[in-house]
């Protein structure tokens, strides 16, 4: 496929009249303005940029190009596809039913373990479709999910131990995007070790051992990497977190970390350590982990994960009231920054990147924490990584053909400057998406599935 870009965003920046060629999945040509001059002085002045061009198919011919290609035109920006690294699925069920009493962290705890014992293998499925052709659409490429939903009610293993797994995992590649199931072992209620109970059952293997014997028969696809989760510091007692840890050596290693206050205090008070030096004392913390939330931690706490990643998910953090992480003191650390949508509260990654940078300066009083580059990067590369796709969130020859198109002509986009396109798009902007170079999205619309259709009747049944 050989696409001419109004824009692309390059790692130098957003560069116009950019020719990409993409070949079995990668990205094989990435050619700049000076590298075809008359070319783009043509395809500027054609009537009709969708269709194909003499003079390009001539510099195919003497290229080495196919004979026959053509080039299709993108208006707007394409960008590198965004990295979602931290989803809980089932919770877009709850958008839009939590905010009665106020919108309490009860009311939307009670209605997660409402959805969470209703479900099964193919109401998930059903679910995970839509919810990832939805992400789709926004421009993620690549999703984390954080996936501790195992069991049946009651907690009885399926006849399949991962069919709750299989079924996101069928889910995502229906929706044409990459998955790294991040395995949650999940054991007790609280820091002190109560008991699971009543839908919580349906999170438990009885100890980190069951739990590994199970992850070890999920075998990797070409779409899938198994990676694995240590649900927080109140669900997994320490002496379970260093067989995890070992488990996942190599592999992306994701905790929620200090999300609440109390979650601090009572781990404090169980342990006289911080979640984080919890996870630190028993192996957890190294280059391939991923501290979710990271909302209140110390400074010690911020040199432990100065060679790991954060994932901000700051639409949820509002939405539950969580706070705002120290994000730019992390980064200035070295950790490495990602984004997650987490409950789906929306999703949106032009806000999650955006909020980054605006919830500092509500935080300090002050713009200007984090360039455009930076929250790309966080958005796109970063967030790959995470989730072990080293090879994505880049529009460079060799990386994957992820590829996102953002219209600069909508209500909202139209007289921008095209760096400043994640503080002024929406999903809505988006016009194609190409996942690993199948097109996923095409005019504002999924090639597959039909998401409003998926979603409303996914959820309607679970209500």
């Amino acid at each position: 496929m050989l696409i001419y870009c109004q824009y692309a965003w390059l790692p130098e920046g957003v560069v116009p009249d950019v020719v990409l060629e993409t070949r079995d999945g990668r990205l094989t040509r990435v050619s700049r303005p000076q590298d075809h001059v008359d070319l783009a002085r043509s395809v500027r002045d054609m009537p009709d940029k969708g269709v194909s061009h003499p003079q390009f198919m001539q510099d195919q011919r003497t290229s080495g190009g196919q004979r026959g290609s053509g080039v299709v035109y993108r208006a707007g920006v394409t960008m590198a596809g965004f990295a979602n690294a931290h989803s809980h699925a089932f919770h877009r069920a709850l958008r839009g039913r939590t905010h009665g009493d106020r919108g309490s962290f009860w009311t939307w705890r009670e209605q997660m373990y409402r959805v969470a014992a209703a479900l099964d293998p193919d109401s998930y499925y059903r679910l995970a479709r839509g919810v990832y052709g939805e992400m789709a659409l926004a421009g993620i490429t690549s999703v984390g999910e954080f996936h501790y939903l195992h069991h049946a009610p009651g907690g009885v293993p399926y006849a399949n131990p991962n069919a709750m797994g299989e079924a996101l995992v069928a889910a995502a590649k229906d929706a044409g995007l990459r998955i790294t199931l991040l395995d949650t072992l999940y054991l007790t209620a609280s820091v002190d070790g109560k008991p699971l109970e009543g839908p919580q059952l349906r999170f438990g293997d009885g100890d980190a051992l069951r739990w590994a014997e199970r992850v070890d028969l999920v075998a990797d696809q070409p779409h899938l990497l198994t990676g694995a989760a240590i649900h927080s510091v109140r669900a997994v007692p320490p002496a379970q977190m260093s067989t995890v840890a070992a488990w996942a050596a190599g592999r992306p290693l994701h905790a929620h970390v200090s999300e609440q206050r109390a979650e601090n205090e009572a781990c404090l008070a169980e342990h006289g350590r911080t979640p984080t030096e919890v996870l630190a004392d028993f192996g957890a913390v190294h280059e391939m982990f991923t501290a979710v939330h990271a909302t209140h931690l110390t400074h010690n706490d911020m040199a432990l994960l100065s060679a790991s990643y954060a994932c901000f998910c700051p639409t949820t953090e509002r939405d539950l009231g969580d706070g705002i992480g120290p994000a730019r003191a992390l980064a200035d650390a070295g950790t490495r920054l990602t984004l997650g949508s987490d409950s789906h509260a929306v999703i949106d990654f032009f806000e999650e990147s955006r909020a980054l940078e605006l919830h500092e300066r509500l935080a300090t009083e002050q713009r200007g924490h984090f360039t455009a580059a930076e929250l790309r990067a966080a958005a796109t590369a970063a967030g790959h990584a995470s989730l072990g796709w080293h090879d994505a969130g880049r529009i460079e020859v060799g990386a994957r053909a992820d590829l996102v198109t953002v219209a600069l002509d909508s209500p909202r986009t139209a007289g921008i400057d095209p760096e400043g396109m994640l503080f002024a798009a929406s999903p809505a902007d988006i016009t194609h998406v190409l996942a690993d170079g199948r097109e996923v999205v095409r005019d504002g619309r999924h090639t597959g599935i039909d998401v409003a259709r998926e979603l409303q009747e996914a959820i309607t049944c679970l209500f």
